[in-house]
């Protein structure tokens, strides 16, 4: 019996619904239809307005013209995380997409600052980091370069709601089928389970082979109808609100985003060409709602365009996100908070998994329980990472500050901040989204500070490393001098 998947239902739009939709059709091609429901009464959730690198690699896939999605976006570009408040009151770190220094065969680029002791005032990190030079003088250019030494990895900061319209326009071009409507009822298979079709409350009925579920925290297919179960993080990612508000854009475009610690959270500041997305991400244990509110309309620094909007959520994920002929996608899926703007990523690494497992003549249980295991390891490897930037931290100012300080943290986690702590050894789990210079940064900005260095280094002498680190700083600032301004690199680039 063939039961091949030839129709793929996708319920729900907004980021994750179009990304979805755009991926599978280009993928696919004419081997599957896909039918997207969704309703202009139901709102998204736009926090995702920051990206990581790897959405380049979704948008090439995709045949994107860059200069085309930039401009229909609102796009600016991202090159770092500016991390303000985090370690201690004043203190400033970044987290850029590049990489410091230049490394030596098996040993890292901060053993050789260790062994001249350089890595004991951490600014010093960022100042063999071209994207935190650029960063710092506000400028930006694409480089063409094979030299890894002078490469400056980036993303975009975009309008989300622009981002779904431009998805949408693109996809249905290719093919892919919008259905305007409310789902009503459920249809579900009694002897196998599966779901059948969608009854909308226009009396439409969407049948489908397999269904990607895009319906936001309520899961109305993966959570409501197949009662999947929901794996709470809150424990360690305490944070479970949001407050959003949109705000003026300042006169020069700064290419990264600002994360503000606060007393029970964080705020976020995401420039865009055409105003600047606002939040707080807070803990409702340790601020009210109306102290949420405060500190973040007491700390924009622009002029409010709209009322504020308050977000609840639960740090976790679905115990699995592929269950019978469903995949959950987006938040339907589970949430992880913006910290380090890994929501759409988790939208793209989601459906491209799919698409390594999708089904040929019919769904077996093999490729379902890899994709589980997949996901499960990406969520926790990423949980790993922003349970970091909390529990490192030396304020004293507030009990959130202190709690996060205090708590138990997983065992991973624990491991590789002691190696790390002794002997400046990073090792990169297998597909972990972030790479060791990433881990290095937020370790050495958060004040973990190696007690030893690899014994590669010595045999370099003093004098031949601080020589070495003399001309890759010039080459690292070398650049500089011709990058245009972020604001001019946009104009032009939109021109082109």
């Amino acid at each position: 019996m063939n039961n091949a998947v030839k129709k793929v239902v996708i319920l729900g739009g907004g980021t994750a619904g179009w990304i979805s939709a755009a991926l599978l059709k280009k993928l696919l091609g004419n081997a599957v239809d896909i039918e997207l429901v969704e309703s202009d009464h139901i709102g998204t959730i736009g926090v995702g307005e920051a990206t990581i690198p790897p959405i380049q690699h979704l948008n090439n896939v995709l045949g994107i013209n860059e200069a085309e999605f930039v401009r229909e976006t609102k796009a600016t570009i991202k090159l770092a995380i500016k991390f303000e408040n985090w370690k201690q009151q004043g203190h400033s770190y970044y987290h850029t997409f590049g990489a410091a220094g230049k490394s030596l065969a098996f040993c890292h680029f901060h053993h050789l600052l260790k062994k001249v002791n350089q890595l004991n005032d951490d600014s010093q990190l960022w100042q063999y980091d071209l994207n935190y030079l650029s960063a710092e003088a506000g400028k930006f250019a694409k480089i063409n370069t094979k030299d890894p030494i002078i490469d400056m990895p980036y993303a975009y900061h975009f309008d989300a709601g622009l981002y779904a319209k431009f998805l949408r326009k693109f996809s249905e071009k290719m093919g892919v089928t919008r259905t305007e409507g409310l789902v009503e009822h459920v249809q579900q298979c009694p002897s196998s389970g599966f779901i059948k079709a969608l009854q909308l409350k226009n009396g439409k009925t969407i049948q489908g082979d397999f269904f990607i579920d895009c319906s936001g925290f309520k899961g109305v297919l993966i959570e409501e109808k197949l009662h999947t179960g929901f794996e709470d993080w809150s424990p360690w990612l305490q944070c479970d609100r949001a407050i959003a508000v949109p705000t003026e854009r300042h006169d020069k475009t700064r290419p990264y985003t600002r994360s503000i610690a606060h007393s029970a959270g964080w705020q976020w500041r995401i420039p865009l060409q055409h105003r600047n997305g606002n939040g707080l991400v807070y803990s409702s244990s340790h601020y009210s709602e109306q102290q949420a509110m405060d500190t973040l309309m007491t700390n924009l620094d622009t002029k409010a365009l709209g009322d504020p909007k308050v977000i609840k959520f639960k740090t976790g994920r679905r115990y699995q996100q592929w269950h019978k002929n469903v995949v959950a996608v987006g938040l339907a899926s589970g949430f992880l908070e913006p910290l380090e703007s890994t929501s759409i990523h988790l939208i793209q690494s989601a459906i491209v998994r799919l698409v390594h497992c999708f089904p040929h003549q019919e769904i077996q249980d093999s490729l379902v329980s890899e994709y589980n295991r997949q996901s499960k390891v990406e969520f926790e490897q990423i949980k790993d990472f922003l349970i970091l930037h909390y529990h490192v931290n030396q304020r004293d100012d507030s009990d959130f500050w202190r709690d996060m300080r205090n708590m138990k943290i997983p065992d991973s986690l624990a491991h590789k901040i002691a190696i790390f702590k002794e002997n400046g050894r990073l090792f990169r789990e297998q597909n972990d989204l972030f790479l060791e210079s990433s881990w290095l940064q937020v370790m050495i900005g958060q004040g973990i500070i190696p007690q030893d260095y690899h014994p590669i280094a010595n045999n370099m002498s003093v004098e031949h490393i601080n020589e070495m680190l003399s001309k890759i700083k010039a080459i690292k600032n070398e650049p500089l001098s011709k990058l245009p301004s972020h604001d001019d690199f946009l104009q032009l680039f939109m021109k082109g």
